[in-house]
């Protein structure tokens, strides 16, 4: 049985910062969603905007229009550095952006974005970042948004002259909400279940930032591989900030998900079987995940995380000791940032390389 909880408790250095913040809302200032959706969106497009105000000049930035099932254009954007030839053909990152499905938007992700694009290029490891703008609660319900990142998927494949990329080389990453849209689409590509885009070659790998793997009301699977469910991440750190139980509700129950299942993998991804992760192992894409300590989505990730790598898949699992979940925007003021860059850029590099499975599994913590 299962037992995480060395990882639990908050670090000095995030308890400094926690002490400055303002309250968070909750309750019945949660009830005006679209309000609480335009602040926080244009926080994040003003912090994005002043850091990718630096990078600007050495990429070379292009705007698509994604065309989904439903008839609708996605927004999407693509970053390569500027010294790259247009004309050479790169590896794609495709990047899902966190937010509780209902947070985000194009412009929030230049920075990261960018920074991915231009820190792999001073490592002689040349990409092109595609960032998606799936659609978002409250006005879309699921399965809207994990349609979307299917409708991308195929969507690059289909345009990749447009993108300049290689189509053998796409990495799907996501964070948080982002992160079970590309788990979803990988394992159901995996088990054979992907509604389109089965033909396409398979991701050279998956990167998981914070990852959201397992609905709210689905965690039945995780508790009884536990040694103690009780001590379950979403139940002993509920109270944890940025976001505590009452928030990953609200995101959950905008969702609107109609009879939620344990075992439906397209909205559960990190509920798949080990004996399903066994059928096939060669098929299944490298995976990296970094996942913070002090977070109630903590356990869902450790828990994927092992039975991926136990499965005989590669698999590298990197834990941010002692920070909540969203620790990212606080940058500088964090050590656990800069290693969460780190985590990024080595796992894509890593995914590339084609490596082995271990069949261990071994958690660096940062």
């Amino acid at each position: 049985m299962a037992d995480f909880t060395i990882y639990d408790g908050p670090s000095e250095e995030w308890l400094k910062i926690e002490a400055t913040l303002p309250p968070r809302p909750h309750g019945e200032n949660m009830r005006d969603s679209l309000a609480i959706r335009a602040t926080a969106n244009q926080g994040r497009e003003e912090a994005s905007a002043a850091a990718f105000a630096h990078m600007r000049d050495r990429l070379i930035v292009k705007d698509h229009r994604m065309q989904t099932r439903d008839g609708f254009g996605l927004e999407a954007r693509t970053y390569r550095p500027r010294e790259v030839p247009e004309t050479e053909v790169l590896p794609v990152y495709l990047h899902l952006h966190g937010g509780g499905f209902i947070f985000g938007t194009l412009a929030s992700e230049d920075a990261s974005c960018g920074r991915i694009a231009l820190s792999l290029a001073s490592q002689n490891q040349n990409m092109v970042v595609l960032n998606v703008n799936y659609r978002h609660t409250p006005e879309w319900k699921y399965p809207t948004s994990w349609d979307d990142a299917v409708d991308a998927w195929v969507w690059l494949h289909a345009n990749l002259d447009q993108v300049g990329g290689d189509g053998e080389n796409v990495i799907l990453g996501g964070v948080s909400a982002g992160a079970r849209l590309a788990a979803s689409l990988v394992v159901r590509k995996y088990l054979g279940v992907l509604e389109s885009g089965q033909e396409l070659p398979d991701p050279k790998g998956l990167v998981l930032l914070i990852p959201s793997l397992v609905h709210q009301n689905c965690h039945g699977p995780l508790y009884a591989t536990l040694k103690d469910p009780n001590q379950a991440s979403n139940i002993a750190l509920k109270d944890a900030p940025i976001v505590p139980q009452p928030v990953l509700k609200w995101f959950s129950d905008l969702l609107a998900v109609e009879e939620p299942h344990e075992t439906d993998v397209k909205l559960n991804p990190g509920n798949i079987r080990r004996d399903q992760l066994e059928k096939n192992k060669p098929r299944f894409p490298p995976t990296v995940f970094g996942i913070a300590g002090y977070d109630p989505l903590r356990d869902d990730g450790l828990m994927f995380a092992k039975n991926l790598a136990e499965a005989g898949i590669p698999t590298k699992a990197h834990l941010f000791y002692g920070v909540p979940h969203g620790f990212r925007r606080f940058g500088d003021q964090l050590s656990a940032c800069k290693k969460w860059d780190s985590v990024i850029d080595g796992g894509i590099v890593w995914c590339l390389s084609g490596p082995e499975a271990t069949g261990r599994f071994d958690v660096v913590v940062e």
